[in-house]
C-alpha cells in the first residue's frame, strides 16, 4: 500500500442498532482502515466538556452527572420518549464530533478512512464523508443481538430502532449496502467495497 499524507476519501458506515456495525468496523480495521466511533466520542465529549454537561443538565431539567459521569439510562429513557429533546441534545453534541472527526482524519495515513455512525444521516455526518456503506440486518436477529449486548428489554429496543431511519430509506442514500444477518457472509462484500474504493483512488 502507497503511503498517503491525508486520506484519499471518506467513507461513511451506517445502520440501525444492533446491525452489526461494530463487527464490520472490524473487518476494515484488520484491512489496515482506521475507524472514527461517532457514539463513543460522543460519549467523551458529554463526560469531559464542562458547557456540554450544564447543557445537557439544562435540557433534562435534573443533573444527569450525579456520579460525575453521565447517567445514560436516565438521560435514554428522556431522549427516547421525547423527540424534541432528543433534537436538542443531538443539536448540542454533534458539531463537536465532526470537528474531532475532521482533526482525526487530518492525521491518518491510510487511503481512506471510516465514520462509524448509526445515525450518519440524520446527524448531517453523512456530508462529511464521500461514500456511505449501509449494514442491515433482520429486525428480530437485531432485537436479539441488543437485548443480550446492552441487557435492554425488547420494548426499549424497539424504542430506540422506531427512532432511527428504517433501512429502506438509508439504502436509497447509500453507495453500499452490506447484509449482516446470521446467513450472510460479510468478508467478501467488505473485500469488494474496500477494492472499490482502493481502485477510484488510484484512478
Amino acid at each position: 500500500m502507497n503511503e498517503f499524507r491525508k486520506p484519499g476519501m471518506k467513507l461513511g458506515i451506517t445502520g440501525g442498532i444492533g446491525s452489526g456495525k461494530t463487527s464490520v468496523c472490524r473487518v476494515f480495521n484488520v484491512l489496515g482502515i482506521p475507524v472514527f466511533s461517532a457514539d463513543p466520542e460522543a460519549q467523551k465529549i458529554m463526560n469531559s466538556d464542562s458547557r456540554i454537561k450544564k447543557e445537557i443538565n439544562r435540557i433534562a431539567g435534573k443533573n444527569l452527572f450525579t456520579k460525575g459521569t453521565l447517567d445514560r439510562s436516565r438521560l435514554a429513557s428522556l431522549i427516547f420518549n421525547d423527540p424534541e429533546c432528543l433534537k436538542k441534545v443531538n443539536t448540542l453534541v454533534h458539531p463537536v464530533v465532526f470537528e474531532r472527526f475532521k482533526q482525526w482524519a487530518e492525521l491518518q495515513k491510510a487511503p481512506y478512512v471510516i465514520m462509524e455512525n448509526a445515525i450518519l444521516f440524520e446527524s448531517g455526518a453523512s456530508s462529511l464523508v464521500d461514500r456511505v456503506a449501509t449494514i442491515i440486518a433482520p429486525v428480530e436477529e437485531r432485537i436479539q443481538r441488543v437485548m443480550q449486548s446492552k441487557e435492554l428489554t425488547r420494548d426499549q429496543v424497539l424504542d430506540r430502532i422506531r427512532n432511527q431511519m428504517d433501512d429502506e430509506t438509508r439504502i436509497k442514500m447509500s453507495d453500499y449496502v452490506i447484509n449482516n444477518s446470521e446467513n450472510a457472509m460479510i468478508i467478501p462484500v467488505i473485500l469488494r467495497i474496500h477494492e472499490d474504493l482502493i481502485d477510484h483512488l488510484n484512478t
